[in-house]
């Protein structure tokens, strides 16, 4: 039997090519070992058969973000973030690699106890956009409050809670449903904090059930399942 050897020294052997290369390879998911993708240049092998992929190139993977769908009550959604829960429709031509759920930037957080879209960057463009823009990106959220929603109160959810209407953040909120004890309101933000319309519901009186987040500036929940994740389009813009 063949000594254990590190995979990448095996393919730099077999190609061949340096070993920095090598270990290219194998992060951006090109080699198989008996027929399974191993992304882990240190993998120990003996007899296996090493397989580079055709299409193989030595460009690093371009970073990623990823949209996750958190259900009410996920205390830590990174979690959420594996294979597993990749969204099996997920419209991305985007391969698969365990690096994607490395170095992930979470950006504008949810509520306390909010369910709904969830954004993770690997990429500096979307981060720069979604922190130094988000005081113009319109975010939605969907929220379950207890009771009727007098008009009194849903003018008090336009106020901005710091009273500065200049510079505070701008809140548009509608009635959207009321039945069986209980009214659906749709609020529109911009100048989001994590935080913000609970405390508008608690100045207006109101107990909220449940609070979900739709859509932030043009990117939306749409059908993405929860507890699934999703990739960013190539074509999408916050």
């Amino acid at each position: 039997m063949t000594e254990a050897v590190r995979l990448a020294k095996r393919l730099a052997a077999l190609l061949p090519c340096s070993r920095s290369e090598a270990e290219q390879y194998i992060e951006g998911g090109w080699v198989r070992v008996d027929g399974r993708v191993v992304e882990e240049p240190q993998f120990r092998v003996t007899d296996e058969k090493i397989e580079l992929d055709p299409h193989a190139t030595l460009q690093p993977p371009a970073p990623v973000t990823l949209l996750l769908h958190v259900p009410a009550g996920q205390a830590t959604p990174q979690q959420l973030l594996t294979a597993a829960t990749h969204w099996p429709d997920d419209p991305s031509p985007v391969r698969l690699l365990k690096r994607h759920f490395s170095q992930l930037t979470e950006v504008l957080a949810l509520e306390p106890a909010a369910s709904g879209l969830l954004v993770y960057s690997q990429d500096a463009r979307v981060l720069r956009k979604l922190t130094q823009d988000a005081q113009l990106l319109e975010i939605e959220v969907m929220v379950e409050v207890q009771g009727e929603v007098a008009p009194a109160a849903l003018q008090a959810l336009q106020r901005s809670p710091s009273g500065d209407t200049a510079h505070g953040p701008h809140v548009k909120a509608s009635l959207n449903s009321s039945r069986d004890g209980r009214s659906r309101l749709r609020f529109a933000v911009k100048g989001w904090r994590a935080g913000l319309i609970a405390q508008l519901c608690d100045r207006a009186g109101l107990r909220i059930l449940a609070m979900q987040r739709i859509r932030i500036g043009r990117v939306g929940l749409a059908q993405l399942p929860p507890g699934q994740w999703r990739y960013l389009l190539s074509h999408e813009r916050f």
